[in-house]
């Protein structure tokens, strides 16, 4: 699968209304085929600092940077962000989450 994580940097005037900004993308790209997840979280850190984790299946993130939710992203979040997003962006060799090794609850 391919295993993504993005951090964005909104404006301050931005930051409250990042969420409903991104909505209908996260709606799409959730209903996308072979995409396995796509939650969105706020640092703690730093309230302008918004995280996205997702992941697809590895025949699937072609489709997702094609599709036309994709593209309106890409020219409308410029709008609210401080800077260009940071992306990790790796294939793993796994299918989804796994249960951590060193802590277990009962």
């Amino acid at each position: 699968m391919i295993f993504i994580v993005v951090k964005f940097q909104t404006k301050p005037d931005w930051t409250d209304r990042w969420l409903e900004l991104v909505g209908p993308f996260t709606e799409a790209t959730r209903a996308e085929p072979g995409n396995k997840w796509f939650d969105w979280s706020r640092s703690v850190d730093d309230a302008n600092e918004f995280v996205l984790v997702e992941a697809f299946e590895d025949d699937a993130a072609g489709a997702h940077v094609n599709s036309e939710h994709f593209k309106t992203a890409v020219q409308t979040m410029p709008q609210a962000l401080a800077c260009t997003p940071l992306i990790v962006s790796q294939s793993v060799d796994q299918d989804g989450w796994n249960p951590m090794g060193e802590m277990q609850v009962d």
